[in-house]
């Protein structure tokens, strides 16, 4: 380490925060993460410049390491249970947060943000209301199929789709084993398109950066389907900023948010984007990937950057941030279902392949998949990220990628889930 060497905190050892020590780290920056975890469970940890096992929930001990180690920028990436622990830290540290506590615990809790969307008129996905005990509750006044779920979990952590009173009751115990907070949402089920919508803020300046089809696959009983491809642009942008994009903005800016990125999931229903879910922080789709490679700048180079300087970090955003992108792309996601992983085959030649820029795995060979994992994203094997010049081209690329990859079991079964089907890609939208 050299003397002029910024020093930056990762909160979490995760496997997708390598993803942040290594861009830290080509950007000439020192890193070091800390969570409870060993080394060997600690994928980040392995891969940065110095490790610690202080939890990040302990804000004393995280503020004593802060100081003691001279840390420049405090960064966290992808769970919504961190951020108020790292507003705290960095409060009482002195360092730079793109957001304040406040600001995270309303938007890491559904019912908290639904109410905010109300306000401002952004539609969001009608729910049902029980008093009581679910076991002794009167339930005869919802419509199924509902959608129930923690009211501040992500992941796709405690969430069931329910047919009937008996599935319902089912589900709201599972959901309260999620919860920390003991809020449990019961929201009309809407089967249909959903789009996945990003924001990049920056000094107070708040700007769309783009909106991406998510595919989702209904490919196992009884669990919530789950995301197999966003492709990219949407054919809802239009739509979507000429009804609700204004109104979104002011919401934000009635939180004060200042800087960082938000991603909102949305259901779309006779062409309306109907809001379901909401994150302040990094995507764990990893879409600046292809903000980068289409737009020219990157949310997470941004992200650290303002960690360890407070300032402006991105000049010319406002011409950068075009919504309207003008190629195709794609973050494919590979689907396992559980068992335990023997082989993956086809990886190097995937990432030859011209139109891919990343390949990222969330697993290696050996690791297991447990049957609890059934119904969330650590069902997600890898993603893939690549663009193409037009629908047919970016057609081929998902083909031959599917054609690619090959991932068995001890057993020697393909654990491999029903992809994404091309065909869904619908009209050109570049044309």
């Amino acid at each position: 380490m050299t003397e002029t060497q910024k020093r930056l905190l990762v909160l979490g050892g995760s496997r997708i925060s390598c993803e942040i020590v290594r861009k830290a780290q080509e950007m000439g920056v020192y890193t070091m993460v800390t969570d409870w975890y060993p080394k060997e469970k600690s994928p980040a940890k392995k891969i940065a410049d110095k490790s610690f096992m202080t939890s990040t929930a302990d804000i004393a001990a995280m503020v004593d390491l802060i100081k003691k180690e001279k840390v420049d920028g405090v960064i966290t990436g992808y769970t919504d249970s961190v951020l108020p622990h790292y507003a705290n830290m960095c409060e009482q540290a002195g360092l730079p947060c793109y957001g304040t506590k406040k600001q995270f615990e309303i938007l890491t809790n559904k019912k908290d943000y639904k109410k905010l969307c109300e306000e401002f008129g952004v539609p969001i996905v009608n729910e049902y209301h029980i008093e009581g005990d679910i076991d002794s509750a009167i339930l005869n006044h919802i419509k199924y199929p509902v959608l129930v779920k923690p009211s501040d979990n992500s992941g796709a952590r405690g969430i069931s789709i329910c047919n009937n009173e008996a599935e319902l009751i089912a589900g709201y115990k599972k959901a309260l084993d999620f919860s920390e907070r003991k809020e449990i949402l019961i929201e009309r089920y809407i089967n249909g398109e959903e789009v996945t919508i990003f924001y990049t803020l920056q000094d107070g300046e708040i700007y769309l950066s783009g909106m991406g089809n998510r595919h989702i696959k209904h490919s196992q009983d009884n669990v919530i389907a789950l995301p197999v491809a966003y492709t990219f642009p949407s054919i809802h942008l239009k739509k979507y900023i000429n009804t609700t994009d204004s109104k979104v903005k002011e919401m934000f800016k009635s939180l004060g948010l200042k800087n960082g990125m938000v991603f909102i999931q949305c259901l779309v229903e006779d062409g309306e984007c109907i809001i379901y879910d909401i994150g302040y922080r990094l995507t764990g789709t990893l879409e600046y990937k292809l903000l980068d490679e289409i737009c020219h700048y990157n949310p997470l180079e941004m992200m650290i950057k303002f960690a360890l300087s407070g300032k402006k970090t991105e000049p010319f955003l406002h011409k950068k941030a075009d919504p309207y992108w003008n190629k195709y792309a794609c973050n494919v996601s590979f689907l396992i279902k559980p068992g335990k992983i023997d082989k993956i085959q086809g990886l190097e030649e995937v990432k030859r392949i011209p139109e891919v820029l990343d390949v990222v795995l969330a697993h290696t060979e050996g690791e297991e998949l447990l049957e609890s994992s059934k119904g969330t994203l650590k069902q997600i094997m890898l993603r893939v990220f690549a663009t193409a010049n037009n629908k047919k081209e970016l057609e081929h690329l998902l083909n031959s990628i599917y054609n690619t990859l090959k991932v068995t079991s001890v057993d020697g079964e393909s654990m491999l889930l029903e992809g994404f089907d091309t065909q869904e890609l619908g009209e050109d939208v570049l044309i």
